[in-house]
């Protein structure tokens, strides 16, 4: 092979590698950014903030929890009252429920209450928010004493 195509060779490799290095880095970097309610936008506006997802009510999902008990995982055990407010469940430490897991991500997923239904929306979570064995891509009814997996971490809704 020639100097020339050996040097052509090096730098194409060269090159290959940085990009894989960029990507990564772009990975990781929307892995760990957070979402910002509103974000600014030319001349100083803001955006205004999503308008909550329209749910679907079924019949069998009009049972109203209390609770959620952590049922494994290191938290397990723990009980968290449910009121009015969201419950946000990720490792960031201002989440309601912090898990310290790293199958979860930062602002995993969100448990809020919506007509006396209990619904379940991932976060643009990495792995995923899943209920029993399916996983979740919209905002979804939790039914009372089904299994609700964050990374490691199960949770079920109590009465």
């Amino acid at each position: 092979m020639s100097e020339l195509g050996l040097t052509l060779a090096r730098l194409a490799f060269l090159g290959l590698l940085w990009l894989f290095v960029l990507a990564t880095v772009l990975v990781l970097r929307r892995d760990l950014m957070q979402p910002a309610e509103a974000r600014p936008i030319a001349l100083g506006r803001t955006q205004r903030p999503a308008k909550p997802p329209r749910v679907k009510k079924t019949k069998s999902a009009k049972v109203r929890g209390a609770k959620l008990l952590v049922t494994e995982g290191a938290l397990a055990g723990t009980v968290i009252p449910l009121g009015t407010v969201d419950i946000t469940i990720g490792r960031a430490a201002d989440s309601t429920v912090v898990v310290d897991d790293d199958y979860a991500s930062s602002r995993h997923t969100r448990v809020f209450n919506v007509d006396g239904v209990w619904m379940v929306e991932d976060l643009g979570s990495t792995n995923g928010t899943w209920i029993d064995r399916t996983r979740i891509t919209s905002p979804t009814a939790l039914p009372a004493g089904v299994a609700l997996r964050v990374g490691r971490t199960t949770l079920q809704l109590q009465k």
